[in-house]
């Protein structure tokens, strides 16, 4: 490969995690919850270049028992290969999975054929289908429902989109995308996992536009993804970017890349942020080619569901509060069959 580059790193340490769940997110959380009685199908979107970075295990308490469909979206983005792999990881957990890229109606229509055969399965049941869609902050949730109805009634877009994440802040009223059968989409605000315990999955969430950039240590985002381009031989980012040479150091690379781009301040000074964020933009843009930043094979999978989608043991207060919690709860229930409340 040209421009070749001694690896001196073959693992990525980082001891601290990003937590970042503002209370926008909680209230969109309790919505959800409320509504989800009048919903019918859920779509959980996630981002095609994290698979298993991008799931948020507080969905599965929310949405127990409904019906579900896992859509991958911005598969533009990541390697065609990961599809049977991904498809295979999810469907062992009973999920059905689709490969989405919001600018093809094509890619689009598997969504609305999935809810047409919902509803068609039982028209009694669904005179017209609500269709929640769920998903992790900038995993292209408003791009989707736009893209749902441009494809499904040739229209305009209804949801707010944006590059960073955030813009959309609360449940939204029913989105119209399909006339026969009468389909309906309900836009949700991304809502973050609270605390994302290993801190490698967190900068592979901020590194995808998932958490904002302020939030995030963005010279830690910029070393991660020059390790990770590193370690990919498909993809020279020296010749993407016009630098003269590849490197395993921020520091230079950052002074490579800076001086590339005019990003110096008066006397020669580096101006570190502005070359950081064009180096993130970058690969957000899609610059250096199609990249998965989970590892997928099956030691990688079954550690990461181990790690953070297990609850860990309960302490001894914790188990003492659920049981109490449990306790109140079927009281409860007990009062209200017998109509004491």
């Amino acid at each position: 490969m040209a421009n070749a580059v001694r690896l001196l790193r073959t693992t990525f340490s980082h001891e601290k995690s990003i937590s970042w769940f503002p209370g926008h997110m909680m209230s969109g959380l309790r919505e959800m919850r409320d509504q989800m009685r009048t919903v019918d199908l859920i779509v959980e979107t996630r981002d095609a270049r994290i698979p298993l970075s991008s799931i948020n295990k507080q969905f599965e308490q929310v949405i127990k028992g409904k019906r579900r469909v896992v859509v991958y979206n911005k598969c533009d983005l990541a390697p065609t290969s990961i599809q049977p792999v991904v498809r295979k990881v999810m469907e062992s957990r009973n999920q059905r999975t689709l490969f989405t890229d919001t600018n093809i109606n094509k890619s689009v229509k598997q969504i609305l054929d999935v809810a047409r055969e919902t509803a068609k399965s039982d028209p009694m049941r669904y005179p017209q289908l609500v269709v929640m869609v769920i998903g992790m902050p900038n995993v292209g949730k408003s791009s989707l429902i736009n893209a749902l109805r441009r494809t499904g009634l040739n229209r305009g877009k209804a949801a707010n989109t944006g590059a960073k994440p955030g813009v959309t802040r609360s449940v939204s009223g029913r989105i119209r995308v399909l006339d026969s059968p009468a389909v309906y989409l309900v836009d949700t605000p991304g809502v973050m996992i609270p605390h994302i315990p290993d801190p490698i999955t967190a900068i592979k969430v901020a590194l995808t536009g998932g958490i904002k950039d302020n939030i995030a240590d963005d010279t830690v985002l910029a070393d991660y993804l020059l390790f990770r381009l590193n370690r990919l031989d498909h993809t020279d980012y020296s010749a993407v970017l016009g630098i003269s040479q590849r490197t395993d150091d921020i520091s230079e690379f950052l002074q490579l890349l800076g001086t590339k781009i005019g990003a110096l301040r008066r006397g020669g000074e580096l101006d570190t942020d502005k070359t950081i964020q064009f180096f993130l933009r970058a690969f957000r843009q899609g610059r250096f080619g199609q990249l998965c930043l989970d590892e997928l094979d099956e030691p990688s999978v079954t550690t990461f569901f181990k790690n953070n989608m297990e609850d860990a043991p309960l302490s001894k207060n914790q188990a003492q509060k659920a049981k109490r919690a449990a306790q109140r709860q079927r009281s409860l229930e007990k009062a209200r069959s017998k109509n004491l409340i």
